[in-house]
């Protein structure tokens, strides 16, 4: 595969699948990206939705490095791909994906069990056999694709205003720090964001109760906050 986009800012570098691009995050993530002038693929169920996506992203951004594609096929394109679905069609994506994803790749999962899945409120979470969404997803993929968890905390809504200034911090879970460190270094390719090494996946089930906690933040406060931690040492803890 082409080098991971994650790496050195100033090398080549492999597009970004973003699977459910069409929705809110999976919009937000794109437009940060293709301002910076990374490729961006919105992948959807729907092609010709994935390609309007596409088209708003060029327009918002003057980028022409933005392609809307299926799912399937827009997941083939790098070796990092973001899972942006609501968590009610994530299995049934990780279903229709199982031909697509291949060893070697990660698969970012950004989805938050919410009661507002099956009709209930977004400021309740739903339990998953598994222990967290993540956990689900690594079990789902095929052999040889890794999980990483993350941004579960960035609200939509300020990703996608250009003209926002994010200051936030988002945590990465995954089991092995290889496999964290390019998902963390894309992240950090979006100005205001610094990624924070959370642990193991299994510390997934935590960081995706925080969603819910924030979503009743934000609805008492009007406002769009996100998560910051203090006291940390400035060092890269991806080196």
């Amino acid at each position: 595969m082409s080098p991971d986009p994650g790496s050195d800012a100033s090398a080549p570098t492999a597009p970004i699948p973003i699977i459910g691009g069409t929705g809110a995050l999976g919009y937000g993530l794109a437009v940060r990206w293709a301002r910076i002038g990374l490729d961006v693929v919105i992948g959807s169920r729907d092609p010709s939705r994935a390609a309007e996506a596409a088209a708003k992203v060029r327009e918002a951004t003057g980028s022409d490095s933005v392609e809307g594609l299926g799912n399937e096929e827009a997941a083939a394109k790098g070796p990092i791909v973001f899972l942006t679905v609501p968590f009610r069609a994530q299995s049934e994506t990780l279903n229709n994906l199982r031909g697509a994803l291949a060893e070697g790749q990660v698969l970012v999962d950004c989805t938050v069990p919410l009661a507002a899945a099956v009709s209930g409120k977004a400021t309740r979470s739903l339990g998953v056999w598994q222990g967290s969404a993540a956990q689900q997803a690594q079990e789902m993929v095929p052999e040889g694709v890794t999980v990483v968890s993350a941004l579960h905390t960035v609200g939509a809504p300020t990703l996608a205003d250009l003209d926002a200034e994010l200051d936030e911090d988002v945590l990465v879970c995954g089991d092995k720090k290889k496999d964290k460190a390019p998902v963390a270094r894309l992240i950090e390719r979006i100005e205001g964001l610094r990624a924070v090494n959370a642990g193991p996946l299994e510390t997934a089930r935590i960081a995706e109760q925080l969603t819910p906690l924030l979503i009743s933040i934000n609805v008492r406060y009007k406002a769009h906050a996100g998560l910051k931690l203090t006291g940390l040492p400035d060092v890269d803890p991806w080196a």
